[in-house]
C-alpha cells in the first residue's frame, strides 16, 4: 500500500494493533509463543517489525521459559536485542514469580502442593546456576516464607545447615521444605545432594524442626525425596 507521500507501507503496518486486538479478544492460548513474546517486546522497542526478534530469543534459548530467565550477557548477544529488551523480560520475569508466589505464602502446603510445584518451575527450572530454596512452615504446615538461602555454580550450591537451622527458629518455623535445581535438566538426586540433606535434617532435627522433603527441580520434572524413600 502507498502512502501520501509516495513511499510505500511496509509489510508490518498495522500489525501490532492487530495482534493487541487478537490477545484481547481471543486470550493467550490459541497464540503461539513467538506473538506473546512480539507483544511484550513492543514496550522495548518502536515502530520496527520485532517478529524476527522474537523467533531469534526462542531460537536461542528454546521457549518462552528460557527466553524469561537468560541473562543479560545472553540477551544482548541475540541481534536486535537491546537493554531495553532485557528490562522487559525482567519485568516479566518479576510478575509470573510474585503471582507463583502469592499462590504458596500463608496457604497450608499440602492443599496447595500443586501451586508449590508450579512455583518452582516457575522460578528455578531454567536457571543456568543451581539456588537453594527453603519453604518454612509453622505447626500447621502453612508456609510462613519463602527465601532464598544459596546460589552457587552449574553443579554446585553452597549450604550450611547451621544456617538453614538458625534462619528457621528466627522465623520460628516448625518445618521446611527444602528445594534447588538442577541445572542440567536431570534432577536425579547426587550422593553430595543426599548428604547434604541428612546434615540439615540433623542440624533441625535436634532442635525438633521437620523437613518434611527436598525437591530437586529439572528442566522438565521434578525429583521428591520423600516420594523416592530419602527421607
Amino acid at each position: 500500500m502507498t502512502q501520501s507521500d509516495g513511499s510505500r507501507r511496509p509489510h508490518y503496518w498495522g500489525h501490532r494493533e492487530r495482534l493487541r486486538t487478537r490477545f484481547l479478544t481471543g486470550g493467550h492460548k490459541a497464540m503461539p509463543e513467538y506473538e506473546l513474546l512480539e507483544l511484550l517486546l513492543f514496550n522495548a522497542i518502536e515502530r520496527i517489525d520485532v517478529k524476527p526478534l522474537a523467533k531469534r530469543l526462542l531460537a536461542a534459548f528454546g521457549d518462552l521459559n528460557g527466553v524469561i530467565a537468560a541473562t543479560e550477557p545472553q540477551i544482548l548477544r541475540i541481534e536486535g536485542a537491546t537493554p531495553k529488551v532485557f528490562y522487559q523480560l525482567r519485568l516479566a520475569e518479576a510478575f509470573a514469580h510474585r503471582m507463583g508466589q502469592a499462590k504458596v505464602l500463608n496457604r497450608h502446603v499440602l492443599s496447595s502442593w500443586s501451586d508449590v510445584v508450579a512455583y518452582c518451575r516457575t522460578t528455578m527450572a531454567h536457571l543456568k546456576t543451581e539456588q537453594f530454596r527453603i519453604l518454612f512452615l509453622d505447626r500447621k504446615n502453612t508456609v510462613i516464607a519463602d527465601e532464598e538461602q544459596a546460589s552457587g555454580t552449574v553443579d554446585h550450591v553452597p549450604v550450611y545447615p547451621r544456617e538453614v537451622a538458625r534462619r528457621a527458629l528466627e522465623l520460628s518455623a516448625s518445618a521446611l521444605i527444602l528445594i534447588h535445581n538442577h541445572p542440567s535438566g536431570d534432577p536425579t538426586p547426587s550422593e553430595e545432594d543426599i548428604e547434604m540433606t541428612g546434615r540439615i535434617m540433623a542440624a533441625c532435627g535436634a532442635l525438633d524442626i521437620v523437613v518434611h522433603d527436598h525437591m530437586i527441580i529439572g528442566k522438565n520434572t521434578e525429583t521428591s525425596f520423600r516420594s523416592s524413600g530419602l527421607i
